[in-house]
C-alpha cells in the first residue's frame, strides 16, 4: 500500500468539483478510483495489471472511458490553469509522442480517420502542442496528427493565448501571420528568423534561452508511460491522459 501512488484529502477537494453527479446508485470512492487511474497512466501498465487495492480494474477503466469521453480530465485542467496568473510571457512549442501498435492499426477506412497519427521519419505519431507560462507549467493543449505543421497548432492555440507582454517559440513559429496575429493581441514575439530569410530577425537572445522551461515541461509529461507512449485509438481520451498527467504534475 504505501508504494501505491494515492491522492491527498486536499488534492481530491480541488478536483471533486469538476466530478459529474451521480445518479441513483452512489459511486466507488473516488479517490481510490482516481489514484488508481493514476498509477496506470503513469506506469504505462495494462488495465487488467492495476493493483488490488484500487479495486477492480474494469472498474478503473469503466471510469477512465466514461469521464474521458464527457471531458472532465480536459476541463478539469484548463480550469485549474485559468488561475496561473501569468502576465510577462508564455511559450510554445510542440513535441511527438509514439503510438503504439495498438493505437495504429488504421486498416479500413473506420479505423484510420480522426484518429490523430500520422507517419513522420520517427514513424507513427501524435504531435502535442502546448502553451506554457514563464515557469513551464502547462495552460493550454492540442494534438494533432505527427506530420502536422507547427503553424496548424498554433493557429488553434492562438485564440486562448493570456494577456502577457512575450511569446517565445522557436523557428518553427517564424511566420509574418503568427506575428501579425500577436500584434493585433499587443504580444510580442520573442522567435528567431529562418536561415532563407531575406530580412533577418531581431529577437531577444537572453530571453530565447528561457524557453528551455517548455522542453522541461514536455520532459516531465513524458515520464508518464502512457503519455510518452500512446496506446489509446481514440484521441480524446489520450488528450485526457495527457490532461491529467499536467493537472497532477503542476496544478495539484
Amino acid at each position: 500500500m504505501s508504494d501505491l501512488f494515492w491522492l491527498t484529502e486536499a488534492q481530491m477537494a480541488r478536483i471533486a468539483p469538476f466530478f459529474p453527479k451521480s445518479h441513483g446508485k452512489p459511486r466507488v470512492d473516488d479517490r481510490r478510483v482516481l489514484s488508481g487511474i493514476i498509477f496506470i497512466i503513469r506506469n504505462g501498465l495494462r488495465w487488467r495489471d492495476a493493483p488490488t487495492a484500487y479495486g477492480p480494474h474494469k472498474t478503473l477503466y469503466c471510469r477512465w472511458r466514461r469521464w474521458s469521453g464527457k471531458g472532465i480530465f480536459a476541463r478539469m485542467m484548463a480550469s485549474l490553469a485559468a488561475n496561473h496568473g501569468e502576465e510577462k510571457a508564455v511559450m510554445i512549442d510542440a513535441t511527438y509522442l509514439k503510438a503504439h501498435r495498438t493505437a495504429t492499426s488504421m486498416a479500413g477506412q473506420k479505423g484510420g480517420r480522426g484518429r490523430l497519427i500520422g507517419r513522420t521519419k520517427g514513424g507513427m505519431n501524435t504531435k502535442l502542442h502546448a502553451i506554457c507560462d514563464s515557469q513551464g507549467r502547462p495552460l493550454d493543449l492540442f494534438i494533432t496528427a505527427g506530420q502536422v505543421s507547427d503553424y496548424i497548432g498554433a493557429r488553434a492555440l492562438l485564440s486562448g493565448l493570456p494577456k502577457v507582454k512575450w511569446l517565445l517559440g522557436d523557428r518553427g513559429y517564424n511566420a509574418d501571420w503568427l506575428r501579425e496575429a500577436l500584434q493585433d493581441k499587443g504580444i510580442r514575439a520573442c522567435t528567431p528568423g529562418r536561415k532563407q530569410r531575406k530580412m533577418p530577425i531581431k529577437y531577444d537572445k537572453r530571453r530565447y534561452k528561457r524557453r528551455s522551461r517548455i522542453e522541461i515541461m514536455f520532459g516531465r509529461l513524458k515520464d508518464w508511460r502512457r503519455v510518452a507512449t500512446r496506446y489509446d485509438r481514440c484521441p480524446k481520451i489520450f488528450l485526457s491522459a495527457i490532461a491529467l498527467a499536467a493537472t497532477v504534475i503542476y496544478w495539484l
